[in-house]
C-alpha cells in the first residue's frame, strides 16, 4: 500500500456517500472538500421524499452548518458555485434495492463514475424499532454491497460501523470480523439474518392483525429489538444491527473490490479540523456532561478506574480516508478491520472526565431561564448497577411510595399528580441508565493494531502526515476536554 500523497490520490475521485446529513459523513465530506478542491464529484445520498427535498437536506442539514464556514470563508463568492459544481444529491434510501435511486440516468451516471463508495448510513438509537433498525443497519449494508457490485471501476467500499459491536467485552477486544451467525453468549437459537427478517415481519403482521395503535407498534418493536438483541448477547438493537451489517458484508465479499470496516469508539466533538469543538447532538458521553451541567444530574453510575473510550470526530474522518487509500484496489479474502479510539494508546477513565466537566462548570456555569448562574456539586459516583439501583430505592422509590399513599388521601388530585409524573421521570432515568449502563461500565480496552500499521505508514511514506492525523497520544485531555469539546457542546447543542 502507498501513501506517497493523499491528496494526489484524491485528485479526480468520484465518491458515493451514503448517509450524507449525519454527524461524520459530513465532517467526511468538508474534509475532502477543504484539502483537496480537486476531486471530481461527490455523491450525497440522501432520505427524502422527493429530489426537492433532498436539495433541501443539503442546504438545510449539511453545507447550511458552521461545520462549513473555514471552507466558505476560503472561496468566497465562489462558494455557491464550487458546491454546486463539485457536490451531486442523490434522492435515495439504502433500505431499498439500488439504493431507492429512481433516477435510472443519475444512476447509471454513478456506476460508471464512482471508484469509492463510503458507507455511514445507519440509525444509531440503542432503542430503536427493531424493524427500522434492521432495515437501515444491516438490510441496507446488503443493498449497499449489491450496487458496489454493479459498479464499473469501484476500487474500495468503506463502510462505517461501531466498535461496540463486541457487545459487553471485557479485556483486550481485538480487530476480527464477524463470521456469520457468531453469537456473543451460548442459546439453543441460532443467529440468521434472514430468520430475523421473517421474525420482524410476522411481529409486526400479528400487531396489525390485532389492531394496536401505531404508538403501541412502534413500542413492541423497540421492545422486540431488545429481546432479540439481549438472546444473543446483544445489549441493544442498536450494535446487534450493526454486527448483522458487518456479517452480511463478510459473507457476500468476493475478490472484485476490498472492503474496509471502520469502528470508532464514542465519538466526540472536532479536535482540530475545520476547527475544535464542532458538534451536532448529544452523543454517549454528552447527555451526561449536559446533565450535569444544567444542575439535574447529581449522581453518576461509572467506575472511577473504568476507561471511557472517547475519539474526536476529525481523527475518525482522518483514519476513514488514510484507510481508503492504504486499501484501494488491494484485493485480499478478508475484510480489513479498524478501531479507531483512545483507549489502549492514551485512556481517560470515568474520574478524569468527572474532575474535568466539574471544574468546567465551576468556572464556566450554565445559565437558568433567569439568567442566574447553576451551581453544580461533585455529586455522587455509583460503580455499579446493583448500588445504583439501592440508591435509587432510597432517594427516590420510598418518598414515591408516600406520595402513592398521599395519592389516595383527601389531597387525591393534586398528590395524584404528582406521583405520576414523579413516577414517570423516575422511570426514564432508569430506562436510560439501563441502555448507558453497557458503556458507562464498560470493561473493555480496544487494541488498534491495525490502526497503529496505518499511522506508522503515514509516518515513514505520506508527506501530508500533520494533515491526516488520526493518532490519540497527541490529545491533552483536560485541554480539549475543558477548552473545545465542553464549550462545542454549549455553542452548538446545549442551548
Amino acid at each position: 500500500m502507498e501513501l506517497e500523497s493523499i491528496l494526489r490520490f484524491l485528485e479526480n475521485k468520484s465518491i458515493l456517500v451514503t448517509g450524507a446529513a449525519g454527524f461524520l459523513a459530513k465532517i467526511f465530506v468538508e474534509k475532502i472538500l477543504r484539502v483537496q478542491p480537486n476531486v471530481n464529484k461527490i455523491y450525497l445520498l440522501l432520505r427524502a421524499s422527493d429530489s426537492y427535498s433532498a436539495e433541501q437536506r443539503l442546504q438545510n442539514e449539511v453545507i447550511g452548518k458552521e461545520l462549513f464556514r473555514v471552507l466558505r470563508e476560503k472561496l468566497g463568492e465562489d462558494f455557491d458555485s464550487f458546491i454546486k459544481e463539485k457536490l451531486v444529491v442523490v434522492h435515495g434510501d439504502i433500505t431499498n434495492e439500488n439504493l431507492g435511486i429512481k433516477d435510472s440516468n443519475l444512476r447509471d451516471k454513478i456506476l460508471k463514475d464512482v471508484d469509492i463508495i463510503v458507507n455511514s448510513a445507519a440509525t444509531t438509537d440503542f432503542y430503536d424499532r427493531y424493524d427500522v433498525s434492521l432495515a437501515i443497519n444491516t438490510t441496507g449494508v446488503m443493498h449497499v454491497m449489491s450496487f458496489a457490485k454493479k459498479c464499473a471501476k469501484l476500487g474500495m467500499l468503506l463502510h462505517v460501523s461501531t466498535a461496540y459491536v463486541c457487545g459487553e467485552g471485557k479485556g483486550l477486544i481485538m480487530e476480527k470480523p464477524f463470521s456469520m451467525g457468531e453469537t456473543l453468549k451460548e442459546t439453543r437459537s441460532k443467529l440468521d439474518f434472514h430468520v430475523e427478517k421473517k421474525l420482524v415481519q410476522e411481529k409486526l403482521n400479528e400487531l396489525h392483525s390485532r389492531g394496536v395503535s401505531e404508538v403501541d407498534i412502534a413500542n413492541a418493536m423497540r421492545d422486540f429489538g431488545m429481546e432479540r438483541a439481549k438472546l444473543f448477547g446483544w445489549p441493544n438493537t442498536y450494535v446487534f444491527t450493526k454486527a448483522m451489517g458487518e456479517m452480511c458484508l463478510g459473507q457476500s465479499k468476493d475478490d472484485e473490490f476490498p472492503i474496509v470496516v471502520i469502528r470508532p469508539t464514542m465519538i466526540t466533538s472536532t479536535y482540530k479540523e475545520p476547527f475544535p469543538g464542532w458538534i451536532e447532538g448529544l452523543r454517549t458521553i454528552d447527555s451526561v456532561i449536559a446533565g450535569y451541567g444544567k444542575g439535574k444530574l447529581t449522581c453518576f453510575l461509572g467506575n472511577p478506574k473504568l476507561i471511557i473510550d472517547l475519539i474526536p470526530a476529525d481523527m475518525v474522518v482522518n483514519a476513514m480516508i488514510v484507510a481508503m487509500v492504504a486499501h484501494v484496489n488491494q484485493h485480499s479474502s478478508e475484510m480489513n478491520i479498524f478501531h479507531v479510539g483512545s483507549s489502549l494508546r492514551n485512556p481517560i477513565n470515568f474520574s478524569m472526565i468527572h474532575r474535568f466537566i466539574y471544574q468546567y462548570f465551576v468556572e464556566n456555569p450554565l445559565l437558568d431561564k433567569d439568567e442566574k448562574p447553576i451551581k453544580v456539586v461533585k455529586g455522587t459516583v455509583l460503580n455499579s448497577m446493583s448500588t445504583f439501583r439501592l440508591f435509587m430505592a432510597i432517594r427516590f422509590v420510598l418518598p414515591l411510595k408516600m406520595l402513592e399513599l398521599m395519592s389516595i388521601s383527601i389531597f387525591r388530585p393534586y398528590f395524584e399528580d404528582v406521583y405520576s409524573n414523579s413516577m414517570r421521570r423516575f422511570k426514564l432515568v432508569m430506562h436510560l441508565v439501563e441502555l448507558y449502563r453497557p458503556y458507562l461500565l464498560f470493561k473493555g480496552v480496544f487494541d488498534d493494531i491495525n490502526s497503529e500499521k496505518l499511522r506508522q505508514k503515514v509516518r515513514e511514506s505520506c508527506m501530508e502526515m500533520e494533515a491526516f492525523n488520526f493518532d490519540p497520544k497527541c490529545i491533552d485531555w483536560a485541554d480539549y476536554i475543558m477548552k473545545s469539546h465542553i464549550p462545542g457542546l454549549k455553542k452548538y447543542v446545549i442551548k
